[in-house]
Order: C-alpha cells, then sequence, then structure tokens
C-alpha cells in the first residue's frame, strides 16, 4: 500500500472569460482550453451537470482531451438534491447516473451532491438518501461526496450515518457555510471558499502554505488539529487517502492560478 493517497487540486469548469487574461494563453483557442487546463491542473469540478444533462459522446469528448489521472468530479443534478424529501430522489437520481457520466472511465472522480443552504439535517430522511447512492454504475466504481450547507448537520448523527455508508462530507471554507472536516470516506474533498481576485494567487501564500500541508496530512492517513469536526472524539482508521481540493467562488479570476500553486505545494 502507498504511504500517502494521491492529492488533487483543481478549478470549478474551465470556461470563464477573465481567465483568459489572468490564466490562459493569449493565444489559445477556446476549443482547446479544456486540454491546457487538464496539463496545468489535476482536477475539474463541472457544474453544468447540476443544471442540465450531458451527452454520453460530450462525456467521451471531455476524457479524451485531458491526460491519465485527470478527473472530473461531476456536481448531481438539482433534480435530485433541490427537494424537500431527499428520499425520494430515486427516479431522479437513475436519470443522472444514466445519462452516459461513465464514458468518462478512469478519468470520472467523486459526484458531489450539494444540497440546498435551506435544507436542514432530517436523519431519517437524509439516510433514505444514502442508501439510493450506488456503489457502481455500468461497473464502473463511484465515489460519492455530499455538501451540506445548514448548521443543523454539524452533529455527530450526520457523521455516524456518513460512515456507515462510506459516504464523503464537503469540508467547506467558506464565509457562511458549515466546516465539517470530519473524515467518512477514503477520500476527502475540500471546497476553498474564501479567495480574493485582488491576490493573484487566489489565496495568499500562507494560506497555500497552511492548506498544502492539511492536505498532505489528511492522505497520510492523518487529520489536521486545526479544523472544526462535528464528532473530534472519533477517530478514523488511518489510511492513504485520496485528496480533492478546489478553489471554487470567491477569487474565481485568480482561483486556477491558486490550484496551480497549491499542486505545487503538495507535491514539493
Amino acid at each position: 500500500m502507498a504511504a500517502t493517497g494521491k492529492i488533487r487540486v483543481g478549478i470549478g469548469g474551465w470556461n470563464f472569460e477573465p481567465w483568459e487574461a489572468s490564466f490562459y494563453p493569449a493565444d489559445l483557442p477556446k476549443k482547446r482550453q479544456l486540454e491546457y487546463a487538464g496539463k496545468e491542473l489535476r482536477a475539474i469540478e463541472v457544474n453544468g451537470t447540476y443544471y442540465s444533462s450531458q451527452k454520453p459522446e460530450t462525456f467521451a469528448k471531455w476524457a479524451a482531451e485531458v491526460p491519465d489521472g485527470f478527473v472530473f468530479s461531476l456536481k448531481a443534478s438539482r433534480y435530485v438534491t433541490n427537494r424537500k424529501v431527499l428520499a425520494e430522489a430515486g427516479d431522479s437520481m437513475e436519470r443522472f447516473l444514466t445519462q452516459g457520466l461513465t464514458e468518462l472511465g478512469d478519468r470520472l472522480g467523486p459526484i458531489l451532491w450539494q444540497l440546498a443552504p435551506t435544507k436542514k439535517f432530517e436523519p431519517d430522511d437524509f439516510e433514505g438518501f444514502l442508501k439510493l447512492l450506488p456503489e457502481k454504475q455500468d461497473g464502473l466504481t463511484l465515489r460519492h461526496v455530499v455538501e451540506v450547507r445548514h448548521p443543523s448537520f454539524q452533529v455527530a448523527d450526520l457523521v455516524k450515518l456518513l460512515d456507515k455508508y462510506r459516504v464523503a462530507v464537503v469540508l467547506a471554507e467558506h464565509e457562511d457555510y458549515p466546516m465539517i472536516a470530519d473524515v467518512t470516506a477514503d477520500f476527502v474533498y475540500a471546497r476553498l471558499q474564501k479567495g480574493s481576485d485582488e491576490v493573484k494567487t487566489c489565496y495568499p501564500p500562507d494560506g497555500l502554505d497552511r492548506w498544502a500541508e492539511r492536505l498532505k496530512t489528511f492522505a497520510a492517513g492523518d487529520e489536521p488539529d486545526d479544523l472544526e469536526k462535528s464528532a473530534p472524539q472519533r477517530k478514523p482508521e488511518k489510511a492513504p487517502r485520496d485528496v480533492f481540493a478546489f478553489f471554487i467562488s470567491s477569487g474565481k479570476v485568480n482561483a486556477p492560478n491558486g490550484a496551480r500553486e497549491l499542486q505545487k505545494r503538495v507535491e514539493s
């Protein structure tokens, strides 16, 4: 077994006009932006799958444009997660999972199930939802991560349920959403959302240094001691873990540069 898991740092999407000045070469055609991002970064979180379905050939095209080892995290359909009763999302979930996303093959990263900020923690309903998440689709093993954005989820009972079903929870660094740094799966998924457009690397150098150490700690199977957990007494099994970290939202203009700089730090 490897002594540490793989750390992949990335951004949300790859088409954003300001990046044509802050990240992409001036003479790069738009149709080659994904190819360029694939060489410079290690992962991309796709937001478009949240709003609409894609064609199988689209997923296959994305996979062909990035190198080995690169992955796409897909944000699951809003028709699954934006509902009062999550446990009734089975039909919508099936439509999302059967649209052809397995054409990504080994480029398929975690599937992100993002709940509405107003959605409160209801243990029975939430467990009903977790039961719906399949381990495989078309023979391909799936990894699931849930983003909860209401403070009612900051309880040990949430951690217990996620651990039971081996589903990860988003480690969110955000001004308003709760931070839940508990490890409940064989991977960690962070969304870094306190960047600034005024900082060329999205996060300042000391912030990048801190996150690099945290991500390397997670990858080695340990837990950082400076992040907020909902079940602080619980100690997960120590084992190498893959780690995904995305610069999202705040500081978007320089998010790719932040991702590139953080990747350098975790690989040094």
